[in-house]
């Protein structure tokens, strides 16, 4: 029989007559292995699941005009190669406009989108009754809905007016707007500012209208009835300065915002005739936000209604770490030419945070149960050494070694932790996988390198356990033990 063989001989015999404390030890393996492969199981799939939850909150990026650029479907297109396929779940984009329905004497603000891509971005969307499929149909929110007491099937018709005919300050001067300039900015909470601007012979502002129905009410949407801000761009040569301008009290972002529109407007190809169009209501949206103000429909009647194609934003959803989307961001500003990439930061700083406090908390959870185990397998072990105190004085004194003690020892732990590795390993899984369909709602993902990490785990854990027992065991003195001392 060989030295390795009569080795492992007196090991399993060893436990084998120590069942119930070694029982003790390997349950005591088996759960902190189980509890820790499950724990990091999660914690290793938890991003695509967290990912997943906070994509039902909405977009996590907005895709802009730069200052002085536009935005369009075809360099929307261009900026989104820059993130890979697996990663954007959605890209939704809008142009804002303001419709009237002039049959009942009131305007609201439309925006076209496009409906296959909302049901990506905006899952938490309540729609009775379906999204437009075709021409000629909108989605309203139930705010309107309530309002004018529109239903399924109802007909509304909507005008659309040329930037011309819109309100705003206008020029006492006697040279007559010779162009029509459109522009937008982003003001207070990512909300869109737009600003109709004409212009005279010598390309001074002649009249300034503005459209901030996206911005607070009681603050930035003041803005466009503030006479006195208005009148500070007449006469004026844009680009304007912003220290020229007086913000609106209560207003400054969004007075900023109006004054980066007028420098970024250009000349507008848009019908100069208003345009009215029956539309048929298909959905009335519910969300429990703004959103339930507005009225929704394809970009296709956008562009028939003010004959432009131009985007004001474009809201994405992108499965992806804080990092992750910081890169896709500066890749997009810096690439790409006229638009720029934002983080919608309320729910990427979410995001990150939920997984911050996840990360701080399976590390604490670590620690305890790596610690609970190695104080279970210690005591046993100490009890055993305890227990076979005259047999270990007897081999000593029969010529054993330190090292040949130390290595039964050991081995005894190092096979604990093999075979509670391999059963926390498995039952790792089997618990992680019911704690994600029971909070996620969905199967967790599972990992190959699981089961030899818990095993290696286990057994380092089971070998650390073992230091102090065979501390003890080595220092057993075999003339005291054989006296009965």
């Amino acid at each position: 029989m060989t030295k390795r063989r009569m080795s492992l001989r007196m090991i399993t015999a060893s436990l084998l007559r120590r069942r119930s404390r070694m029982l003790i030890a390997l349950l005591s393996i088996g759960i902190g292995a189980t509890i820790l492969a499950g724990l990091v199981t999660i914690y290793v799939d938890v991003p695509r699941q967290m990912g997943a939850q906070f994509r039902s909150y909405g977009a996590n990026m907005l895709i802009l005009p730069k200052e002085g650029g536009e935005l369009n479907d075809a360099n929307l297109q261009d900026a989104l190669q820059v993130i890979p396929g697996d990663a954007l779940v959605g890209a939704a984009p809008y142009r804002y406009v303001r419709l009237d329905m002039t049959s009942r004497q009131q305007s609201f603000t439309a925006a076209g989108t496009d409906f296959s891509q909302i049901a990506k971005t905006s899952p938490y969307f309540s729609v009775e009754g379906r999204y437009p499929e075709n021409t000629r149909e909108i989605l309203v929110g139930k705010e309107i809905a309530d309002t004018i007491g529109v239903k399924l099937g109802s007909t509304m018709e909507l005008t659309w007016q040329p930037a011309a005919s819109q309100e705003g300050a206008s020029s006492d001067g006697e040279d007559a707007p010779v162009d029509t300039l459109s522009g937008s900015a982003e003001g207070f909470g990512g909300g869109a500012v737009y600003v109709t601007v004409e212009v005279d012979e010598s390309g001074a502002i002649a009249s300034l209208s503005v459209d901030a129905s996206t911005q607070t009410p009681e603050f930035g949407g003041q803005v466009p009835k503030d006479e006195a801000f208005l009148s500070q761009f007449i006469g004026m040569t844009p680009p304007v300065s912003e220290e020229d301008i007086d913000a609106v009290s209560g207003a400054t972002i969004t007075s900023e915002a109006v004054v980066k529109a007028v420098n970024g407007a250009r000349k507008t190809s848009a019908p100069t005739q208003p345009r009215t169009v029956i539309f048929s209501v298909t959905g009335i949206l519910t969300t429990g936000g703004e959103e339930e103000g507005y009225l929704f429909l394809s970009l296709e009647d956008m562009e028939a209604m003010t004959g432009s194609n131009q985007l004001d934003v474009a809201e994405l959803s992108v499965s992806a770490s804080a990092d992750q989307l910081e890169g896709y961001v500066n890749a997009i500003s810096e690439g790409s030419e006229g638009v720029q990439a934002r983080l919608v930061k309320r729910v990427a700083r979410s995001e990150a945070a939920v997984l911050e406090k996840l990360t701080a908390l399976v590390f604490l959870v670590t620690l305890v149960v790596l610690l609970l185990t190695m104080i279970c397998v210690s005591t046993t072990m100490m009890a055993v050494v305890s227990e076979r105190r005259r047999e270990i004085g007897l081999r000593k004194a029969l010529g054993a070694s330190d090292g040949s003690i130390r290595a039964e020892f050991l081995g005894e732990g190092l096979f604990l932790g093999l075979l509670g590795g391999v059963m926390g390993g498995i039952l790792g899984f089997v618990f992680a996988q019911v704690v994600s369909v029971n909070v996620f709602g969905s199967s967790i993902t599972f990992q190959p390198l699981l089961l030899p990490a818990a095993v290696v785990v286990s057994m380092a854990i089971a070998a650390l356990s073992c230091l102090l027992p065979i501390r003890r065991a080595v220092a057993i003195d075999p003339a005291l033990v054989l006296k009965g001392e």
